[in-house]
C-alpha cells in the first residue's frame, strides 16, 4: 500500500494556508516564478496551494516557508497566539555606538516587511561612514521624522537639512547617512519598508 502524505496542521487563525501565502508573496512583491526558486516548488504547484485546490505536505510546507524567509510555525502561525503585539519600553532592543542610540520599536513578528526605530544622535554623531555600502534590500524604502533638533540626510551624494517636525522619505538601499551638525541632542523616528518595488 502506498505511504500518505502528511499534511501541515490547519493554521491556527483558521485562515487557509494557500491564501497565507499568497498573501505574504504579494507584500513580499515576489512572482510566482520568484518564490518558486526560492523554494524549490514548482509554479504550478504553488498556484494550486494558493488557490486551495491542494493541501501542501509538511516537506512542501517547510519549503515555502524557507522561501518567504520563514519558519514553518510562522508559516502556519502555530507561535501566533493573538493578533495585538505590544512593545514596552523596558527590554526593548536597543543599540549604541558612537553617539548614535537607537531602539527598535516594532516588535519581531513573522512576515513583518515594515520596521520602526527611535534615534537619539548627539552633537557631532552621524549614522554611519560616508562610504558606507546601502544599509537595507533593494527596493526599500525610510522615512525619517525629526522630534527634536535638527538633522542632514545625506543619500547618494545629496545633502538635505531637516529641520524639528520635518520628514522625508528616500530609496534606502542607496548609501546614506544621518547626521547632527547642531549644538543639541536630535531625535527622530525612522520607518523602513522594505522591498519596495521602484515604479
Amino acid at each position: 500500500m502506498a505511504p500518505t502524505a502528511t499534511k501541515p496542521p490547519a493554521a491556527a487563525d483558521s485562515t487557509p494556508v494557500g491564501h497565507r501565502i499568497r498573501a505574504l508573496r504579494d507584500a513580499m512583491g515576489f512572482s510566482l516564478r520568484d518564490l518558486a526558486e526560492r523554494s524549490g516548488v514548482s509554479a504550478p504547484m504553488l498556484s494550486q496551494v494558493e488557490r486551495g485546490e491542494t493541501s501542501p505536505t509538511l516537506a512542501v510546507a517547510a519549503k515555502i516557508a524557507a522561501g518567504l524567509e520563514l519558519t514553518l510555525s510562522q508559516l502556519l502561525r502555530l507561535d501566533e497566539g493573538q493578533h495585538v503585539a505590544i512593545s514596552r519600553a523596558v527590554g526593548r532592543r536597543h543599540s549604541e555606538r558612537g553617539g548614535h542610540r537607537f531602539e527598535e520599536l516594532t516588535p519581531p513578528l513573522p512576515g513583518q516587511r515594515a520596521d520602526v526605530s527611535l534615534h537619539v544622535l548627539e552633537p557631532g554623531a552621524t549614522t554611519g561612514g560616508r562610504q558606507d555600502p546601502p544599509m537595507h534590500e533593494p527596493g526599500s524604502r525610510e522615512t525619517a521624522v525629526v522630534l527634536a533638533g535638527t538633522l542632514a540626510l545625506v543619500v547618494d551624494g545629496s545633502r538635505h537639512e531637516l529641520q524639528e517636525g520635518d520628514s522625508v522619505t528616500f530609496d534606502a538601499d542607496l548609501p546614506h547617512h544621518f547626521e547632527n551638525e547642531g549644538q543639541e541632542a536630535t531625535r527622530f523616528l525612522a520607518v523602513i519598508a522594505a522591498g519596495l518595488r521602484r515604479s
